[in-house]
């Protein structure tokens, strides 16, 4: 029994350096695979957002004949996304293109009527001229006695007539000058009306602003769509930017433009560049879906981090890590 107690307590004391072995080696060893915070950088983690636009129909009311966009679509700039029916809108066209053309003719017949008021205002001037000459002629003639005096009076009351015809002409050319402005400015009116007209036909048409994503497609075919309600929403994802949030006293070591390197689990051996595009004022409470790299406090300021996302790579809602480089100079510079 004796040598059997021997091996057993021989044996249960070398388990035990082993072990003692394997908890120094994991004591030292350990500290050197964890990651060691710098005090030259600072990690923050969010999600991924990108900028969303949501569209719809402006100053029109009618029913979506064309929608041919799914959500999760992706869509090139300019592209149609949605139409509605447009025929009421191209008649209010067609009658205001009608009294365009109206008031351009109500325009020439005013120039006329011009010409022509300028035209009986030369002849007046002639025979004004004219009759200064016979009156004088009959004033000298009956002065000589060669004249009588009824046929001085009745050159002088042509005179008189003549002149009072040509003040009376020059009232009419000054109101045909009149008219002319008055037909220039209803076919200004005219015409602004009928472009506004096109612009509101062009609203019966949504194109993509920009490349990008559907997100959101609020709206059916056959819908009525009244004037501002959403109809889709575009994301772009060729800049995407990172929600995060900091704690108080790393506050002071962050400004805008600093630099910043992104990573996400799902893409380990990348690294995508960006830079503080935003940093809040006011402090809020720490959202429940956040967690961060430091010991969470109760009020934390939201950052916004700009990424640029030219392969598509960053998806909204993607977990996202960024390494912000506190003695980085500004990305903007």
């Amino acid at each position: 029994m004796a040598p059997l107690l021997r091996r057993r307590t021989i044996t249960l004391l070398l388990a035990a350096a082993a072990g003692g072995a394997v908890v120094l080696l994991l004591v030292r060893v350990i500290p050197l695979l964890a990651p060691r915070a710098s005090p030259d950088t600072l990690v923050v983690s969010g999600n991924i957002e990108a900028h969303e636009s949501v569209l719809g129909f402006e100053e029109v009311q009618a029913r979506i004949v064309e929608l041919p966009v799914e959500e999760g679509q992706w869509v090139e700039a300019g592209a149609l996304l949605a139409r509605v029916d447009d025929s009421s809108y191209r008649q209010v066209v067609a009658v205001d293109e009608a009294t365009v053309e109206v008031q351009q003719r109500q325009l020439a017949a005013a120039e006329e009527s011009l010409e022509a008021a300028r035209r009986t205002v030369a002849s007046d001037e002639a025979d004004v001229e004219q009759k200064t000459l016979d009156a004088t002629r009959s004033r000298d003639l009956w002065e000589r006695g060669v004249a009588s005096t009824e046929t001085r009076d009745l050159a002088a009351t042509a005179l008189e007539e003549s002149r009072a015809m040509r003040e009376r002409d020059r009232a009419l050319a000054r109101v045909a000058e009149r008219n002319i402005a008055v037909a220039h400015a209803n076919l200004e009116g005219a015409r602004e009306h009928l472009a506004l007209a096109r612009i509101t036909l062009d609203h019966t048409v949504l194109h993509a602003p920009f490349s990008g994503v559907v997100l959101v497609r609020q709206a059916e075919l056959g819908e009525v769509m009244a004037p501002g309600t959403p109809a889709l929403t575009l994301a772009d994802l060729d800049h995407v930017w990172l929600r995060a949030y900091v704690n108080e006293v790393d506050l002071p070591k962050i400004r805008w433009g600093q630099a910043a390197s992104l990573r996400t689990d799902g893409l380990p051996d990348q690294r995508f560049a960006g830079r503080i595009s935003f940093i809040s004022s006011q402090a809020e409470f720490t959202p429940k879906s956040v967690e961060t790299h430091a010991e969470r406090v109760t009020l934390v300021y939201r950052i916004k981090i700009d990424v640029d996302n030219e392969r598509h790579e960053l998806k909204p809602g993607m977990p996202v890590d960024a390494t912000i480089e506190l003695g980085a100079p500004d990305a903007s510079r």
